[in-house]
């Protein structure tokens, strides 16, 4: 179970470093547009709608990287006041819960870009983007984020049960940030 859960954190890693160089792109591709505009008025006709798709990739992909280093909005109000025992057990079963709302979210994606994929549905734009290409691309960063989720229920119930030794922790505290 250690090895799965190791592989699914390097998979996080690995969609993270991908969301940086779309980023990276995006950027490019929004800077190509303004120096078009602004030295010869024309358009590339695609900036809006790539950079929309780019942004889109960049928060999928990014969500199980980001959870892995617990750079989610935690509400800790009432953990705080919760024995540090007590704490751990309702942080690993929140986790499993989001973890099963995370599962419906992603079938419903998977849903939607099948769907799409099968009606050849194309964006409303001069490009006619076939949807299904972002949609899979958001798919992938659902799947991804699903997987760290339950990698992330897994870390948590072994530290309620002692058992955790990795060198990556979870907050000891569910108040540290």
């Amino acid at each position: 179970m250690r090895r799965l859960v190791h592989i699914i954190e390097k998979w996080s890693d690995y969609l993270a470093r991908t969301s940086a160089v779309l980023l990276g792109l995006m950027t490019l591709l929004i800077l190509v547009e303004i120096f078009l505009w602004n030295a010869f008025e024309v358009s590339t006709l695609i900036a809006d709608e790539y950079s929309a798709y780019g942004m889109a990739a960049i928060v999928f992909l990014a969500a199980g990287y980001t959870l892995k280093e617990n750079g989610h909005i935690r509400i800790t109000l009432i953990l705080n006041f919760l024995p540090s025992k007590v704490s751990r057990v309702v942080t690993a079963l929140a986790t499993s819960v989001t973890t099963i709302f995370m599962a419906y979210v992603f079938w419903y994606l998977y849903k939607m870009t099948a769907s799409t994929l099968r009606y050849g549905s194309t964006s409303g734009t001069l490009t006619e983007t076939p949807l299904w290409i972002p949609q899979s691309v958001m798919l992938v960063g659902a799947a991804s984020f699903l997987l760290q989720l339950f990698a992330t229920s897994i870390r948590c119930f072994w530290q309620v049960a002692g058992e955790e030794t990795s060198h990556r922790r979870l907050p000891k505290d569910p108040g540290e940030v």
